[in-house]
């Protein structure tokens, strides 16, 4: 629970950022923030308990928790259209539980599969979706401490490959853009992007699977 107590220490750090240019370590905070306020969700979502109520810390307020309410919304619209996709991924993976090596090295590797072709938002939220489906998995099977290697392991993987992305579209708050309002065009071509997002990750599923250790 110590990732989950220390985000409250820089929660106002983090929400300064959205006035100027971000750097690299604050939208990698920023990333883990999202991931724990994405993953909390999902569990209570799933029915599962994992640690107690404050331990449990939400994304600051303001801008930041605009960014995460729209990240869980367009997150429900994936897992909607593809549930079966971001459910039991341990074992469509075929992965152990037991090993925050194997844990690690699965995530990447889905990771770096959905990102092979360039990176939307739709791809975005598709990793967060995926990250949270791998954490329910794990409070399930009695490893709760995984929960923090998954955020670890995004904000490390956001760190090597999506920042300069980031950087260039002017932080998280960009995610905004893709419910600025109802337009049917502006919905199309978010489902668009989610579609690519589901391509690359079935492709991991099906011929990236990692032997069971």
């Amino acid at each position: 629970m110590e990732v989950l107590r220390r985000s409250s220490v820089f929660a106002a750090e983090v929400m300064e950022v959205f006035d100027r240019s971000p750097t690299d370590k604050e939208l990698v905070s920023q990333a883990k923030a999202l991931c724990r306020d994405y993953i909390n969700s999902r569990l209570i979502r799933a029915g599962v308990s994992w640690s107690k109520p404050e331990h449990n810390a939400p994304v600051p307020g303001g801008k930041l928790a605009e960014v995460s309410t729209i990240l869980l919304r367009l997150g429900d619209e994936l897992e909607y259209i593809r549930p079966n996709v971001y459910r039991n991924i341990a074992r469509q993976l075929n992965i152990s539980l037991h090993s925050e090596t194997v844990v690690t090295d699965a995530f990447l590797a889905v990771a770096a599969q959905i990102f092979t072709a360039g990176i939307t938002w739709g791809k975005v939220v598709s990793l967060y979706a995926v990250a949270a489906g791998l954490a329910v998995d794990c409070v399930r099977h009695a490893q709760p401490a995984m929960v923090h290697t998954i955020v670890d392991c995004l904000g490390e993987f956001v760190r090597k490959t999506l920042v300069t992305w980031l950087k260039r579209r002017g932080g998280w708050a960009d995610i905004t853009k893709c419910v600025v309002n109802t337009d049917p065009s502006l919905r199309s071509h978010w489902l668009v992007a989610a579609v690519c997002s589901f391509g690359h990750f079935l492709k991991t599923i099906f011929f990236v699977l990692l032997p069971e250790r």
